[in-house]
């Protein structure tokens, strides 16, 4: 094969976007293998809803004072995470929306009950409006999220009693 012939095809290469050109005959075996324009962005899979770590500061050996740069800070008491049974989560990533129009009432509000065919929310996702049912009987305790905040996929939206 020509120098020719290599650089043609080298060149069909990088116009086609291919990472790799195998060629056998009985006389030779030619294999070209170049690296991607665009490399994989690596997915990873949905995280589960986690309250974020609090830093804690060990003390010293022997009882000495902190540095004056290290202060710990109060740790304010949370209540409970709240049972994931008793949450309302986004069945897909889209825009979340509390009404079904602008100015329009929310569909609930903190204090609605709900049973499992309720209407809760839209997602929009892809210009298609996705009704958000509750899918659980309850009493909305927390609403989760404002009119036009992005959601995630298994995010949670609202938190029942």
């Amino acid at each position: 094969m020509k120098i020719d012939e290599i650089k043609t095809i080298v060149k069909l290469m990088a116009d086609n976007d291919l990472t790799e050109f195998k060629i056998e005959s009985e006389e030779m075996t030619l294999c070209l293998r170049r690296a991607a324009s665009n490399p994989p962005v690596p997915v990873s899979a949905p995280m589960a809803f986690m309250p974020a770590p609090v830093p804690s500061v060990v003390a010293p050996a022997m009882n000495v004072p902190a540095p004056a740069s290290v202060v710990a800070e109060p740790v304010v008491a949370k209540s409970k995470e709240p049972d994931p049974e008793k949450m309302i989560v986004s069945p897909t990533v889209g825009t979340f929306y509390r009404t079904s129009s602008p100015g329009a009432e929310p569909f609930v509000k903190v204090g609605t009950h709900v049973e499992a065919d309720t209407t809760v929310a839209i997602v929009e996702a892809m210009k298609v409006m996705n009704e958000i049912k509750a899918e659980k009987s309850g009493v909305i305790r927390e609403i989760l999220l404002e009119n036009g905040q992005p959601v995630e996929y298994g995010q949670p939206l609202f938190v029942l009693e």
